[in-house]
């Protein structure tokens, strides 16, 4: 194996709010892992909220949970990898000792651990993962290789849907993960999704990528007109309405979109403060179930599958590309919007 450096530039959080690129060690490896070079790293609405201190997250920290890269070392007991291969990583670690470990419900772990949230991350120059995480890929490029874990969150999204043939759909939101749930509902079972999201440049994407069948164009000022027009023109709501904006005020509505005997899906990500207010006699009545997707657990084979054979498409999505040392920049693409979706990348 060629030598490596014994250190490595960083993004590091030393609380919330507080980070700086710094020089760190190399990180240990231990027998089972691979060392990723890392090449890309995506961003996403989660760190923004690791970097306000939620989500879970533990400081200090490295974060980045998005990681593309080339193995630049191997454990003494991996096989099947070798130095200079094209990977990305899975970044969840799972105690597999717990309760629900041991109920086989390996996702609820007692002791869960991420890459980049609970654990240093992607945001260095090279980072170490269990090698039975780590995939290989071909065809996508390294930045928009970063999808590869949105994308296994949706897949995941997509078994716990579990959505019947001939369901129609409504996504709330045109994000990066929304956008590629959005083209698996299509592909399995969706015979009619449709995206209501702002006007902008994420629903121009979501219309090039072909992401739903009718899109329906949400004021930023006075969207109570489009909204009526969605119900007015199902008057039976849809099988599965799924609220992937992140935002409390667009979840508490959503229920009123469901059919009888449908599905609400808790999809986005939201402020640990956040609240929302259902009638019961509705859910009772109506037998909605509702239900939350979180993180991924063995989704990565199936999101490479989709998105490396083109499957599901996503170039375009990452609109934005970022040194380690302008974070700050990064971060307030994200707050502003201009990102669709941004990703911090490494030279050669």
């Amino acid at each position: 194996m060629p030598e490596l450096p014994k250190e490595m530039q960083a993004l590091r959080y030393s609380k919330p709010e507080v980070f700086s690129v710094v020089t760190v060690p190399l990180p240990k490896l231990r027998d089972n892992d691979v060392l990723i070079k890392v090449k890309a790293c995506g961003v996403c609405g989660t760190d923004l909220h690791i970097h306000e201190g939620e989500f879970i997250a533990k400081f200090p920290l490295i974060p980045g949970h998005e990681t593309v890269g080339v193995v630049a070392a191997i454990g003494p007991k991996v096989k099947g990898f070798t130095v200079g291969e094209r990977v990305v990583a899975d970044n969840s670690e799972l105690c597999e000792e717990c309760f629900y470990c041991r109920r086989g419900e390996l996702l609820l772990c007692e002791n869960f651990n991420a890459h980049g949230v609970t654990m240093d991350g992607g945001f260095a120059e090279y980072c170490a993962y269990p090698a039975a995480k780590v995939f290989k890929i071909h065809n996508l490029s390294d930045v928009d290789a970063t999808l590869l874990e949105p994308a296994s969150c949706a897949a995941h999204g997509l078994d716990k849907i579990s959505p019947k043939m001939g369901s129609s759909v409504l996504m709330f939101g045109a994000g990066p993960t929304g956008l590629v749930l959005a083209q698996m509902l299509r592909q399995n079972g969706g015979c009619k999704v449709v995206v209501a999201a702002p006007q902008g440049i994420k629903m121009d994407l979501a219309r090039k990528l072909g992401a739903g069948d009718e899109y329906i164009e949400l004021s930023r000022s006075n969207p109570e007109v489009q909204f009526q027009k969605i119900k007015d023109e199902n008057p039976y709501g849809f099988d599965i309405v799924v609220e992937a904006t992140g935002s409390p005020k667009i979840l508490e509505d959503a229920i009123n979109y469901v059919r009888r005997g449908g599905k609400l899906v808790v999809y986005g990500v939201y402020s640990a403060a956040a609240r929302v207010s259902w009638p019961p006699s509705k859910i009772f009545g109506d037998e909605i179930t509702i239900l939350g997707s979180f993180s991924e657990t063995y989704m990565f084979p199936a999101a490479i599958d989709y998105l490396d054979s083109g499957k599901v498409k996503v170039e375009g999505i990452v609109n934005k590309t970022f040194k380690l040392d302008q974070w700050a920049e990064c971060l307030e693409s994200m707050k502003n919007k201009s990102a669709i979706k941004a990703a911090i990348v490494f030279d050669d």
